[in-house]
Parts: structure tokens; sequence; C-alpha cells
């Protein structure tokens, strides 16, 4: 028996108290413009430039560094006073699309609260960027009270390119009177032709930020040494304005005691610039600086602890505050002054300087600041510091540790750029403990060609001592990825997950997940009340140890079980509570639930509540392209539970459609116990049926993977190149799209799909 009743199953679909807290933390020093200081010298021409240049939504700024345009920015966004600023410094680690869309979704809370909606979906596990959560952003932004500036700086740091497009997406939802800033070194980093076609675009180069005189006059009055009218003139005409070297070329002047004639050509293009930088910046620092600055030079941002313990010394607060003070190349990130950069233009050269002089010491320093961070919390950092140094071994064992928990926070691609790291970067056999989870997170992200990969080379190579989970030997993890894949047959099946069952860790948060599979093992086998068992002892232990996917599977199995003994009632009622279950988990759209909304689907049909039933087979239809052969079981009866509902509905085409997947799948996975008498059964009550025409119960998992990105600015071309396929494959994905939805454009295909539920 149940304990409890079952809540209705609308307050199962219906969204549950929306969750608005970040899924991860926020670096508060993005989110802020830098503070402008009394040497800051005022852009007052180009601020005038900029403000009255009203008609252009789209402001770029691009130049390279050293010209001044993160100060420009924030020039002129405290001089828009009465438009509300939101403001994100853009860095390396903002190439994963939920890092950057939840960054900007914090801007505009800060302006405006937006709908908790938006960190909801960004928190969701599984959520598409393209079809939820950028629409979502897209309204919160158009919808905001009063006009906006919304500032992305140093967007050449961004390469992937689901980031860019999803600026260009929200580049068409400004409000009114609003503006977009980006800045970035060169045009490369930007989507120029995009956002030209899309609204009117302010275009700003170096001809633009250059400095004429009476601006260098005020730059060059902080130094010591008088320059008169003539020399300024000189300086500005040597160095073209470019304000970086006019700056150094003071500095050259002043530590030299020469004049203004004495400095040589230099723009930011100059190919000598790194030489004039080596002989004159570099010259004129004091040696305890200069040292400190060049091996800190690999660090993205520097505190004073982070640099102690990268240099083994002591007194680095004090002399980053002493640096910030005494010039304008390294600043604070923060009002307390606990972190700061180095000018990008000043970090590379001492970078190049430190591998020229010191290469030895390279490694070193990294490896230093990979322990730091670690040990303080900063594993994404870390990470990056140990991909700088080459040093497998760290990687490996960071992503032992974090890459559960970063994908549990949406962040799959950056735990997907890991992956391609370590792949690229050494032999996978040599960390089968890795490969195992870099095999389980292909097969749960539907990447099931890499899950092969992954799981031959956890196959392969030794491990020694414990592992994360609190497991004594690596056989429990390749059991139980044994038993994921399900390529021997029921009996291997039930052989791996209890060998997994017996000898993880208990309180392992893979356990759940070994349950779940001896379950399907019995279930396959004929062995329903056994099986049930086993899901019932998964539901309860993946709720106790916060293991998030397996509850909702499990309460999904169990449904199935109470099907086969004609218990409906009761498998409803498991239906909603996997669906409830997932829901407060923030995993309701990760692949693997498209069972639970399949089997729910079932059986809201036959308690005869058909809107709920149609809605629910959407939601599962939205989750089929990530269920492949690499998750053979939950693929192979979510789409035989939606041929089994389409049947109930008398749609032959949709039950046909799944079951040539079915048959596709059986095919890679063979003998699974009672899996193919199922899809026989199935196949006898197709064929004593009719036909109907297609339609949208009838599109294809390839289909429903293009689907999505038919509402970006992507031509077919582009769309093929982002999913490896021929511009000629798409169109004919998006030909048969639109027969099977009834529309004749693309326009119409994703109005009508959002109207089913499909985006």
């Amino acid at each position: 028996m149940l304990s409890g009743e079952a809540a209705p199953a609308r307050a199962a679909l219906q969204a549950s108290k929306p969750i608005g807290a970040r899924p991860f933390e926020l670096l508060e020093s993005k989110l802020r413009p830098p503070g402008i200081d009394e040497r800051s010298v005022p852009r007052t021409a180009l601020v005038d430039k900029l403000n009255r240049e009203t008609g252009a939504p789209i402001v770029v700024l691009c130049a390279a560094p050293g010209y001044g345009k993160t100060t420009a920015l924030a020039q002129w966004a405290e001089s828009r006073q009465e438009q509300s600023l939101g403001w994100v410094a853009l860095d390396r680690h903002d190439n994963d699309p939920v890092v950057l869309l939840t960054y900007l979704a914090a801007a505009l809370d800060r302006i405006s609260p937006i709908d908790p909606g938006v960190f909801e979906a960004l928190a969701s596990v599984g959520a598409s960027i393209e079809a939820m959560v950028v629409p979502r952003l897209g309204a919160a932004l158009s919808s905001m009270p009063e006009p906006v500036v919304l500032v992305l700086d140093d967007l050449q740091t961004i390469h992937n390119p689901q980031c860019i497009d999803a600026i260009v997406a929200l580049a068409d939802e400004l409000p009114r009177d609003s503006r977009l800033a980006l800045s970035a070194r060169d045009q490369s980093a930007l989507p120029l032709g995009l956002l030209r076609t899309r609204a009117l675009t302010l275009e700003l180069g170096p001809e633009d930020l250059r400095m004429g005189e009476d601006e260098a006059r005020k730059l060059l009055g902080a130094t010591p040494v008088d320059f008169s009218d003539d020399d300024i003139a000189e300086l500005v005409r040597r160095t073209e304005g470019w304000p970086a070297g006019l700056y150094l070329a003071a500095l050259s002047i002043c530590a030299n005691g020469g004049h203004a004639q004495d400095a040589g050509a230099l723009t930011g293009n100059d190919p000598f610039v790194v030489d004039f930088l080596r002989s004159e910046f570099l010259a004129y620092l004091p040696a305890d600086e200069l040292r400190f600055l060049t091996r800190t030079s690999m660090l993205d941002q520097m505190s004073g602890p982070l640099c102690d313990a990268v240099l083994a010394t002591g007194g680095s607060a004090a002399l980053l505050e002493s640096l910030e003070r005494s010039n304008q190349f390294v600043v604070a990130l923060d009002r307390d002054r606990e972190w700061y950069r180095c000018h990008p233009l000043v970090r590379e050269l001492l970078a190049a300087e430190l591998t020229r002089s010191e290469p030895e010491l390279v490694s070193e320093l990294l490896g230093r600041a990979f322990d730091w961070c670690a040990v303080n919390g900063q594993e994404i950092s870390a990470i990056a510091y140990g991909q700088s140094s080459g040093d497998a071994d760290r990687v490996a064992a960071a992503m032992e540790r974090s890459v559960q928990p970063v994908f549990q926070s949406g962040r799959s691609a950056t735990v997907e750029q890991w992956f391609d790291w370590l792949e690229a970067n050494s032999a996978l056999e040599r960390y089968p403990a890795v490969a195992v989870i870099g095999a389980m997170f292909h097969a749960v992200s539907g990447s099931a060609t890499a899950s092969e990969r992954w799981a031959n080379a956890a196959e392969q190579g030794a491990h020694s001592g414990r592992l994360g989970d609190g497991s004594e030997s690596i056989e429990s993890w390749r059991a139980l990825l044994r038993a994921v894949r399900a390529r021997e047959g029921v009996a291997a099946l039930r052989a791996d997950a209890a060998l997994a069952v017996r000898t993880l860790a208990p309180d392992s948060t893979w356990h759940p997940a070994a349950l779940v599979l001896f379950g399907m093992a019995d279930l396959l086998s004929g062995s329903a009340d056994e099986a049930d068992d086993h899901f019932a002892d998964a539901a309860e232990e993946a709720a106790d140890l916060g293991a998030p996917d397996m509850a909702p599977i499990a309460l999904a199995e169990r449904a199935l079980v109470a099907i086969g003994r004609d218990e409906w009632a009761a498998a409803d009622e498991f239906a909603e509570r996997a669906i409830w279950t997932a829901r407060r988990s923030r995993r309701e759209h990760a692949p693997i639930n498209g069972l639970v909304y399949a089997v729910a689907a079932r059986t809201a049909l036959h308690r005869e509540r058909a809107s709920d039933a149609e809605e629910l087979i959407r939601r599962a239809q939205r989750r089929l392209p990530q269920l492949t052969y690499a998750l053979p079981i939950p693929s192979l009866q979510t789409r035989l539970e939606l041929a089994r509902t389409y049947l109930a509905l008398a749609d032959q085409a949709g039950a046909r459609t799944m079951l040539r997947e079915v048959e596709s799948l059986l095919r890679r996975c063979p003998g699974l116990g009672t899996l193919p008498e199922q899809a026989d059964e199935l196949r006898s009550a197709l064929n004593t049926g009719g036909e109907n025409a297609p339609g949208v119960s009838t599109l294809t998992a390839a289909e429903l993977r293009v689907l999505p990105l038919l509402t970006t600015h992507l031509t077919f071309k582009e769309i093929g190149e982002r999913q490896y396929l021929s511009r000629h494959t798409v169109k004919s994905h998006a030909i048969s799209i639109y027969r099977k939805l009834d529309v004749t454009s693309r326009g119409a295909a994703v109005g009508r799909a959002r109207l089913l539920g499909l985006l």
C-alpha cells in the first residue's frame, strides 16, 4: 500500500513555487563596473558621441588592449544616470551558456526583479538553452519597466557558439530606449553581421578611442615631468593617441630623464610594442614589483592569500594595494580590495617573459595555484590552472571530485570542456575512474558515441585506493557502468547490477542507480514483485542520499509494475509522485525523465484526463533526442510507453514512429528480456489497425533534435555545423517538421511547436 494521498495530476503538472536560487555562486566583481578614480582621464568627446547616437541600441567598442574600452564604457554608463545599469565582466569561465546567462540574469535582476522562472530554468539540468532559457531571459529583458544599459565587457573571451547565439537573440529583446554595449579586442569575437541585420549598431574602433592632445595633457599631468604643449603634441603623434602607449611613453621618459622626442613611435597594433614594454616598462618597475607581477602573470585574478601560496612568500596583499595605488596596470576588482587583476596587455607580456626567462618555474607556479584553488573551494579555477600547465593528473583528480556537482548545477558545457581537454591531452585509460564518470556524463547527455569511447577506456587501466564516493574498488564503478550500458543481455545486467549494489559504498550517490538497474533486470526477467522491492528501496535511498535523477525513475518503474498488475490508481499516484520529485529536485528537464512523462501520459489517459496526457506526451517527446542507445533500457521503455499511448489515442502513425526507433535500439542492444516481446505485441496491434496521416506524434528523435535550433538565427548550414549534419539533411528535417506540424515556414513551425508544448 502507498502512504499518503495522491496529489491531483494538475498539481503535479503545474509549476510548484518557483525556485529563484542561483545555480552556483556568483562573483560580485563581475557584476560591477570598475571604479573611476581621480587618475582616470574623462573621455568627454567619446561619451558625448555615445549619448548622441540614441538611435543605435547596440554599441560596439572594438580595439586592441590599452585603448581604454572598459574605462570608456564605465564613464558612459555613469553619465547615463537616468538609466539603470547592468554590467557583466566576461572571462574564459563564461564559455558555458548557463554561466553566461546566469550572470546576465543576475545583472538584470539587480535592476528590477525578474521572473524567478528564469533562474529556475538555468538551474534545471537539461533545460534547452535555445527553447527555454533564452526565451525566458529575453522576455525578462523586454519587460524591464525602464530603459536599461547592459554592458558585456571583454567579449573576446567568449568563443562558445551557443553563448554568441544567446547574445544575438537577447539583442532582439532590448526594451525601447535601452542600449546593449559590447567591447572586444577584435571583430572576430563579435557577431557583427548578425547584429547589423537586427538593429541599428554604433561601431567604435581605434580611431574613436584614440586620445587627442587635451586628453593626453590630462593623462600626462599625473606624471612628475612638466610636458610642454609641443611635447604633448609630439607624444600624441608618435603614439597615434594610443592611451596605453602615451602612459608607457611617459613612464619611460620619467624613468630615463629624457624628452618627448625620445619616445619611439608606438601604437596598439605596432609589432614593436612588446619590445618597447620589455625595455621601457619592465625596466621602470622596481625589481621586487617586477618579479611579483611576472611570477603571478599566469593568474586570471590575484588576491593576497593566492599570491602568497603561488610565490611561497608573504606580504602579497600589501604589495597588491601598493601596485594598485602606484600605477594603472593593476586594478582592484572589489570594494574591499581583496581581488585584483593585471591589465591584459601587461599580463600577456609578463607571462611571455616568464616562459622565456624561467620556463622551469611555470608548471610549479601553476601547480601551486591549482592546489590553493582546490583547497579553497574554487575547483573550476583549479582545473583551468591544471589545464594551463598540462597537468592531466591534477585535472583528472579534480574532475573526479567536481564533475557531479558542477553538472548538477546545470553547467554541462563546462563539464564537457573538461572531458574534451582530458581526451585530447591524455590516454583515457590512465584514469579509469574519470572514464567511468565521462561515460555516464555522455550517456545522460545523449552523446552515445562519446559515451562508448569513454566506457571502453573505463575497462582499461588500474586504479588504486578508495574512490571519490567512498567505494573500495574501481570494479564497483565498472560494474555499474556495464549495467547502465546493458550490452550483454539481462543475465549479465543482473549480475553487474548485483555486484554494484553489493560493493558500492552504502552512502554513494550512485547506489540508488545500482538498485534501479537491479530492479530493471528483475522486471525484464518477469520477476515484477522482486523488481518492485528494489525500486521502492531505490526511491527511498535516493531521497536520503540526494541522488536527484534516481528517485523519479524508481517511481516511474513502480508505476510500470503497477500497470502490469492492472492497478491503475496506484500507477497514477506513482507517476504523479515521480513528476513532483523531479520538479522539486530541479531535474525535470533531465533527458532520462522522458520515461517519467511517458508513463504519466499513459496513466493520465487511462484515468480519462486527455488534456493532461497530451501535455505529458509533449514533455516526453522533448526528451527523446537525448535518450539513445547509451541508456538502452529507459530509452526503450520511454518509446514503448509512448507507442502504447498513441495506440490508445488511435494514432497509428505516432505508434509506428516509436516502434521504428525501438527496433533501431534493439538492434544495438539485443537480449533485453521482455522488451523485444513488448515491441512484437505492439507491432501486432499496429498490423490490425488502420493508418492515419502523419502529425506531431511522428516527429523523429532526429527532427526533435533540430527543432529547438529553428528558434535561433542560425541558417540550415550553420545548424548542420552544430549538429554535424549536412545542410541538405537539416533542410530535409525542417521540411518534414513543417509537414508534420501542418505549416509552411520556419517561423510558423516554431510558433506551432511552442503552442503544442514541444518547445
